[in-house]
């Protein structure tokens, strides 16, 4: 049996964040039906990387599997009467509309709790509901640029470098799932819906803690470098290194072990922290000569060898054929109707009783409208009448 397995959400949310969200409680058995428009969400047409896919394109197939989708139009009478009926029997609503658009669709906290006290809505935003940047874009890009964390690393005087993945938008959907899971536990205990409120700013300055309390508590200004430094308040060497075929990352060795490894004897008598600190720059490109002498292979077995902390840096290639990610099932692997075979990361929590399972894959838009629907009491004619009127997409 999977954890949440009697559970229902709801998930109208759209892009990354929400929609990663509500796949992870479906992964953990949750019944997830995506409330999605007659012509699909927005994800379906945007896709990353130009991975079109077959008829789902697979920035869509990623963050949809473990659901079902109802195509509904919000704006209209009998989209609203689906809604209400959908809500009565919910556990979970999710949603990340730009601030005041729950309201006018008729999906705000406060109209659906009056229809189902025990829910718990999740209202996911930018920078929060109000405020001053209620109305701004809420885009991973532009979050990661005001959060201060790409001044944490990189060179001086040259442009701030994102992180290699959608992160706010991740951390952000880590988030939710969590305060979900953490609201049905209250309501287990109390019988007490709630709204949860998570927002991208929140999401990626808490994950800040130790460079933000270095800032308000030490009072130690980010100092970028003159070298490429991963880190502005971890001392030299920390980043990547190019070897002989590639690059390894080393972090915060001891440097009588680093000289022995790199045979550098210039490296065996410095103090960590006047190296480290004071002469970070100096410190790194003297390491970034040692390296560049090495193999990447032999760079690690000796680095290694002196338990220096070392590790290669791989592509998505490597990374597939790493053999503690084939270990750990890192991905899971199913077949789509119309995508054919399927591999994704798949759920990074284990439990010894019930594991996570992929159920089902992404589904087409409206793919499951007249099963869901019927299951919350609308009958055939009522099917008819609402596709009839556009209310309602049965399928595509």
């Amino acid at each position: 049996m999977s954890i949440l397995k009697g559970y229902t959400v709801l998930d109208c949310s759209i892009a990354m964040a929400g929609p990663f969200a509500a796949q992870r409680l479906g992964d953990l058995g949750a019944d997830v039906i995506k409330i999605e428009p007659v012509t699909g969400e927005w994800q379906r047409h945007e896709s990353a990387g130009g991975a079109k896919g077959n008829k789902i394109n697979v920035s869509f197939l990623s963050l949809n599997r473990n659901k079902r989708s109802v195509a509904v139009d919000l704006k209209s009478p009998g989209g609203q009467e689906v809604i209400r009926k959908l809500v009565a029997k919910a556990d979970v609503f999710i949603q990340n509309y730009r601030a005041g658009v729950a309201g006018r669709l008729g999906v705000d906290y406060e109209t659906l709790s009056a229809i189902n006290p025990g829910l718990i809505y999740v209202s996911m935003s930018g920078y929060g509901e109000t405020g001053p940047h209620a109305q701004w874009p809420g885009q991973d890009l532009l979050l990661q640029a005001m959060s201060g964390a790409m001044l944490s690393s990189g060179r001086e005087g040259e442009p701030p470098q994102a992180a290699g993945q959608y992160l706010v938008d991740a951390v952000t959907a880590y988030s939710a799932f969590e305060g979900a899971l953490a609201a049905l536990l209250h309501r287990e205990r109390t019988g007490e819906g709630q709204k949860v409120e998570v927002n991208m700013l929140d999401a990626i300055t808490t994950i800040q803690m130790q460079e933000l309390s270095v800032f308000t508590v030490g009072n130690i200004p980010q100092r970028r470098s003159a070298e490429p430094h991963a880190h502005s308040y971890i001392r030299s060497p920390y980043g990547t290194f190019a070897t002989t075929d590639g690059f390894i990352a080393i972090a915060m060795p001891d440097f009588p072990g680093l000289a022995k490894a790199l045979d550098e004897p210039r490296l065996a008598g410095l103090d960590k922290d006047v190296a480290g600190w004071q002469q970070r720059d100096d410190t790194f490109a003297l390491v970034r000569e040692a390296v560049g002498k090495f193999s990447s292979a032999d760079a690690l077995a000796r680095l290694g060898a002196e338990g220096v902390w070392s590790g290669p840096v791989y592509g998505y290639a490597d990374l597939l054929a790493d053999p503690q990610i084939a270990h750990n099932g890192t991905f899971v692997e199913y077949d789509h109707p119309t995508e054919g075979h399927v591999k994704t990361p798949g759920f990074p929590i284990r439990f010894s009783r019930t594991p996570s399972q992929v159920r089902r894959g992404a589904p087409l838009v409206g793919e499951h409208t007249d099963e869901i629907l019927k299951e919350a009491g609308f009958t055939d004619d009522d099917l008819a009448a609402m596709a009839g009127s556009g209310a309602i997409g049965r399928g595509q």
